[in-house]
C-alpha cells in the first residue's frame, strides 16, 4: 500500500545571498523548505564551507590543527592559498593580530593584509575582526575599503558597532554578519536596525553564536530551528542565510585538543568528528555558511552534504 507524505505548505523562502565576484561567486540561501526536505520545497543552494585564516600565528591550536598548514601559518597569504588548495568555497581571514591583548596591529597594517589576500586567490572572502567591538569598528571600515567592490562579507556588526559596519558595506558594496547572543528576538532586532539603515536583507549574514557537540550545539539547533521556521512562515526580517563559526568553537573543547587517550580513542578521529558532526548538526539546523579549521573536516563534511542535497521523496 502507497503512503502519502504530508507536506507543509509553506508561505515564504529564505533570501538568496551572493558573496564574491563572477566567475568565482557562491550563493546561499533561497530554501523553501526545511534543510533537505527536497520533496517539500526547493534548496537551490547547498551549504557552503570556508577555512579559516589567521593574519597571525596561532599560538593555541593543537598539533593536529597546525600540521596541514605546516610552514604557512605565519604567512596569511601562502595560508589562504593553502586552504583554496584544499577545495573551500571561500576564504575567512581572521583579523586576530588588531586585538589589543595581541599585536593591536592598526586598521593601516591589517588593511594591507586583506587586500594581499583578496589579491592572492580569487574565492571569495570573509573577513571577520579580533572580536573587540571597539577595535573592530576601527579596523573593519579600512578593511573594507581595501577591498572595495569585491562583495565581501564583513563581521561581526553588534548591537553596539553595527552601524559603522554596515555604513562601511554600504558604501564599498560588501554583506554582513549579525551577531547576537543565542537570542532569536535580539537577532530580529538587530537585522531590523540594519536594515533601517538600508543594507538589503539580501546582503545580512545571521550570527546566531553556535556551540560545539557537547558545549551548547542543542541551544544552537533549537534557535536556528525556530529561526528558519519562523522565515518559511513569513517573517522577513528572520528570512536570511545563517553562518555558523563551527571550527572556533570545536577546537577549543577538550575533546579535540586531547592527545590519544586510552578512553577516549584516538584524537585524529575524534577531533574531526567532533568538527563534522557538530557541522552536520546545524546544516539540518539551516545554516547555510560554515567557517571550518581542518581541511579534512571540510573533505568530510562535504561528503555528508553532497548525500543530503541528492532528491528525496
Amino acid at each position: 500500500m502507497a503512503v502519502a507524505i504530508v507536506k507543509e505548505r509553506w508561505t515564504n523562502k529564505v533570501l538568496e545571498m551572493t558573496i564574491g565576484q563572477e566567475p568565482n561567486a557562491v550563493k546561499v540561501g533561497g530554501d523553501s523548505t526545511l534543510p533537505f526536505l527536497h520533496f517539500e520545497g526547493e534548496m537551490p543552494n547547498r551549504p557552503v564551507v570556508a577555512l579559516e585564516v589567521w593574519d597571525m600565528e596561532p599560538d593555541n591550536w593543537p598539533a593536529i590543527l597546525t600540521e596541514p598548514f605546516k610552514g604557512v601559518l605565519d604567512n596569511p597569504v601562502a595560508w589562504a592559498k593553502k586552504c583554496a588548495d584544499y577545495g573551500a568555497d571561500m576564504i575567512c581571514l581572521r583579523l586576530n593580530s588588531a586585538h589589543p591583548d595581541q599585536m593591536d596591529a592598526t586598521p593601516d597594517e591589517v588593511a594591507a593584509t586583506v587586500k594581499a589576500v583578496a589579491e592572492a586567490v580569487s574565492l571569495p572572502l570573509i573577513v571577520v575582526g579580533c572580536g573587540v567591538e571597539e577595535k573592530d569598528a576601527l579596523i573593519l571600515p579600512a578593511a573594507g575599503e581595501a577591498i572595495s567592490g569585491q562583495n565581501a562579507l564583513l563581521g561581526c556588526a553588534t548591537i553596539n558597532n553595527y552601524k559603522t559596519i554596515t555604513a562601511t558595506c554600504m558604501v564599498h558594496g560588501h554583506n554582513i554578519i549579525a551577531t547576537s547572543p543565542l537570542d532569536i528576538n535580539l537577532a530580529k532586532q538587530l537585522n531590523i536596525l540594519i536594515n533601517e539603515m538600508n543594507l538589503p536583507l539580501s546582503r545580512i549574514a545571521m550570527d546566531p553564536l553556535v556551540g560545539a557537540l557537547g558545549y551548547g550545539v542543542e541551544y544552537a539547533y533549537s534557535i536556528m530551528e525556530r529561526a528558519r521556521t519562523g522565515a518559511l512562515n513569513g517573517d522577513k526580517m528572520l528570512a536570511i542565510p545563517m553562518i555558523c563559526f563551527v571550527g572556533q568553537e570545536t577546537w577549543k573543547t577538550k575533546e579535540a585538543k586531547t592527545e590519544d587517550n586510552e578512553e577516549w580513542g584516538a584524537q585524529a578521529r575524534r577531533a574531526l568528528l567532533w568538527e563534522v558532526l557538530t557541522a552536520a548538526s546545524f546544516a539540518q539546523a539551516g545554516g547555510s555558511i560554515f567557517i571550518l579549521r581542518h581541511p579534512e573536516s571540510l573533505k568530510l563534511f562535504n561528503n555528508n552534504i553532497a548525500a543530503m542535497m541528492k532528491q528525496n521523496s
